[in-house]
């Protein structure tokens, strides 16, 4: 990923497709894999609080309080859509300068995040349009054949797994669900 690769990794949620967040060539190799619309955007996983603050102008405090209650409520994982992107490849951020980010408790992507040090696209492994990979043997041969490189960590793995909950959260305190 430091030299612009592309991954297919698991996540908290689905099978994901990733790069380097602040590398907007590896971020285009994902909207061409997905064969997605560019105007449509990603969202990105990172490690900890202190990462999350590196990508986000100004924090709100509705944000860090709905970070904390879930954390507490071991709920669902969930991507927030905050205002403010900074230090992004300019490709992923939304239009309205808005990014989805998510801290990830899971082991593997937590740690992957935490030892690339930046931001890592997230986006569900599958062409635009078709279900989400719920686990590695649902990975289409077209995905595969153009990541660079796949994780070997939870292959094995035959669950369900969902995609995450996704809520807006603009700087003037609105509030919007997007995905429950």
């Amino acid at each position: 990923m430091k030299r612009g690769g592309v991954i297919l990794y698991p996540t908290d949620t689905v099978w994901g497709i990733g790069c380097d967040a602040t590398n907007p060539e590896a971020v285009k190799r994902v909207y061409d894999i997905k064969q997605r619309d560019d105007s449509k955007a990603l969202i990105c996983l990172v490690d900890s609080d202190a990462r999350l603050q590196r990508y986000i102008r100004n924090v709100p405090d509705v944000a860090w309080q709905l970070i904390d209650s879930l954390k507490e409520a071991e709920s669902k994982p969930t991507t927030l859509i905050l205002d403010g992107a900074i230090n992004l490849a300019e490709n992923l951020i939304a239009e309205d300068g808005s990014i989805g980010i998510r801290i990830t408790n899971e082991p593997f992507s937590k740690e992957l995040c935490y030892r690339f040090q930046k931001a890592i696209v997230s986006t569900s492994a599958n062409i635009s349009g078709e279900p989400a990979a719920q686990n590695y043997c649902d990975i289409d041969s077209r995905i595969l054949e153009a990541v660079d490189y796949v994780c070997w960590s939870r292959r094995q793995e035959h669950k369900p797994h969902t995609p995450s909950s996704i809520i807006k959260l603009k700087a003037n305190g609105e509030v919007t669900i997007i995905r429950k």
